[in-house]
């Protein structure tokens, strides 16, 4: 089959589009077909070599950490699942990934695929989705009613975040550049601040009970930001290398997510892509072949949004 790999941490030049070997499920693993993967960027940092402590990888490997497709062969002890199957999933980081034109999973960490929206496309859902469920409802445990600063609401988690909080019932007020105001304003956002033009810590007048924060701000800045959080309210954040703010004499806790992949609530989250109470966006569709102009494109800033990785047999 066909994969990009790399063989040696690096800059995106070190993404190979290559020939390997077929893989073969093993005990509890499916193979599956990839329709598509996506570029998380995560993806940049794991290829870059900055991730090697938590997520140590045998090289060479393949990056992809999203995958829809369908199921193409059954290992050993796996149940509930057929040949033919369409699934999404979010794939384990030290195993290799999705760039391919199959990749092997682990039965428990697969759910249906989304029936509303083109199987390709749903590979844009598994990973940020689940982070921003995980941010809002396991750490953050928002409730209507509640009000929630969402600080780079721009990106691909951020608009997940949005429609998710504004579903929960809560008051949103989310932070964007120009080019994604009115992208977040369609994700629902009660207040959408510009905060290339308005200081984010003047513009919010009244406390928040949570703060959420996925943009990698400058350390004095989240720390101000943290400073509008109310007394026994909570920030979550998902830039791991800058420790969430917490105030212990205030009692706001500060959590760093690291995001997991859950079965149960990808399929809730694909129940609402269903339903029609969550959006999908998707930005650009590219061939897998081209899978390291995108990562150079995101290292320089200029990515327009999600991106869907496509295999030429797709």
């Amino acid at each position: 089959m066909k994969a990009v790999r790399f063989h040696e941490y690096g800059d995106p030049e070190v993404l190979r589009y290559e020939d390997v070997d077929l893989p073969v499920p093993g005990a509890g693993q499916v193979r599956v077909r990839v329709a598509a993967t996506t570029f998380n960027g995560v993806d940049g940092n794991i290829r870059a070599g900055f991730m090697q402590d938590p997520m140590p990888l045998a090289l060479p490997h393949i990056p992809g950490l999203d995958v829809a497709g369908t199921v193409d062969a059954l290992g050993e002890g796996v149940g509930g699942l057929e040949i033919g199957d369409r699934i999404v999933g979010f794939l384990p980081f030290v195993d290799d990934g999705a760039a391919a034109e199959y990749v092997l999973a682990p039965a428990e960490i697969l759910a249906p695929a989304p029936t509303s929206i083109p199987l390709a496309d749903a590979a844009a859902l598994p990973l940020v989705g689940l982070t921003a469920w995980q941010a809002l409802f396991d750490h953050a445990e928002l409730k209507a009613g509640q009000r929630i600063l969402i600080s780079g609401a721009g990106g691909a988690v951020g608009g997940y975040a949005v429609q998710l909080a504004k579903a929960a019932g809560a008051d949103v007020i989310a932070t964007g550049s120009p080019r994604s105001i009115e992208h977040v304003k369609a994700a629902g956002a009660d207040e959408v601040i510009d905060h290339t033009t308005t200081a984010v810590t003047t513009a919010v007048t009244e406390p928040v009970d949570v703060l959420l924060n996925l943009a990698p701000i400058d350390p004095a800045e989240f720390t101000a930001l943290a400073g509008l959080v109310r007394d026994g309210g909570v920030v979550v954040s998902t830039t791991v290398w800058m420790p969430a703010p917490a105030d212990e004499e205030r009692g706001v806790r500060g959590i760093d997510l690291f995001v997991r992949s859950d079965a149960g609530q990808l399929s809730e989250l694909v129940a609402r892509v269903d339903r029609g109470a969550l959006t999908v966006d998707v930005a650009e569709r590219v061939a897998l072949a081209d899978l390291a102009s995108v990562h150079a494109r995101a290292a320089a800033g200029t990515l327009p949004g999600k991106v869907v990785v496509l295999p030429a047999t797709a």
